[in-house]
């Protein structure tokens, strides 16, 4: 699988990534097997955090074998640095590691807790001691805010932004330029969520795949167009959806995006539809 490298770090990541959803709820059989063929596809960038239920704890012995070949990313929900300093200590625990490769922020909705993170006493001064200490090699956030976005990266202190960016939520709804332009005028590497999401779940629509809140693409020729659109963005890697088949779809999107040419990916997208689950 191609790799990329993470914004102005030393890391190169595979341009799809483990969602540590994936193996929540399986059995331990059943993560350690979805981790060796996600190693075997060339999968080498896996990320999870505490809010996955049980995810860590199923990740944590499947990844052993392959922690030194792998970059590992955590983050944490709490906006204080004690609350957060608790949870990347369990976390590191449930892992089986020492340190991760990127611990992050994650899911900042608002501009209001970007505020609180980044004030004295804020979780921030826990992933800037984490990553002096040695626990984490790099630090970074989520959002799904842009305006949230920006107001973090203007501390000039992150090494990465983990944002939802696929087809629908940039051309329909107008979500990520901005941030993303902002990212990329401080060197910090563009992570992508949500690449492979179609749009809104519809009311008393079936749950075909329960742990995606959103309706996912699951056909191959638009998963391809869809994953194609998201990486010919300044994206270094986007994080698959949160079922193994569609890991397994997203990898088979990334061996074959680079045969599709500008009007079979037009075309797709055009077929698929969709509606921004994400708007500015």
């Amino acid at each position: 699988m191609q790799k990329r490298k993470l914004g102005r770090t030393d890391a190169e990541l595979s341009v799809v990534g483990f969602g540590g959803i994936v193996v929540r709820d399986v059995t331990p059989e059943a993560a350690a097997e979805h981790v060796a063929e996600a190693i075997r596809r060339g999968v080498n960038y896996f990320d999870v955090a505490p809010a996955y239920g049980n995810a860590e704890e199923r990740l944590g012995p499947a990844l052993e074998p392959y922690r030194d070949q792998v970059f590992l990313a955590c983050k944490t929900g709490a906006a204080g640095a004690a609350e957060a300093r608790e949870e990347l200590d369990h976390s590191l625990e449930r892992l089986r590691t020492n340190r991760f490769d990127l611990y992050q922020l994650h899911g900042v909705e608002s501009v209001e807790k970007a505020e609180r993170v980044l004030a004295p006493g804020g979780a921030v001064e826990t992933l800037l001691e984490a990553k002096e200490a040695g626990r984490c090699r790099y630090i970074g956030f989520s959002a799904h805010n842009e305006a949230a976005a920006v107001k973090l990266l203007e501390r000039g202190v992150f090494d990465s932004m983990l944002l939802p960016l696929n087809f629908a939520c940039w051309q329909r709804g107008g979500f990520g330029p901005r941030a993303v332009e902002a990212a990329v005028d401080r060197g910090v590497g563009v992570l992508a969520l949500k690449a492979l999401a179609l749009r809104p779940r519809r009311g008393g629509e079936d749950r075909k795949w329960p742990k995606c809140w959103y309706t996912p693409i699951d056909g191959q020729p638009e998963a391809t167009a869809a994953l194609r659109f998201t990486l010919s963005l300044p994206v270094t890697a986007a994080v698959s959806p949160s079922h193994a088949e569609l890991l397994w779809l997203a990898c088979d999107a990334a061996e074959a995006m680079e045969a599709m040419s500008d009007e079979q990916q037009a075309e797709a997208l055009a077929g698929a539809g969709g509606a921004p689950i994400f708007q500015s």
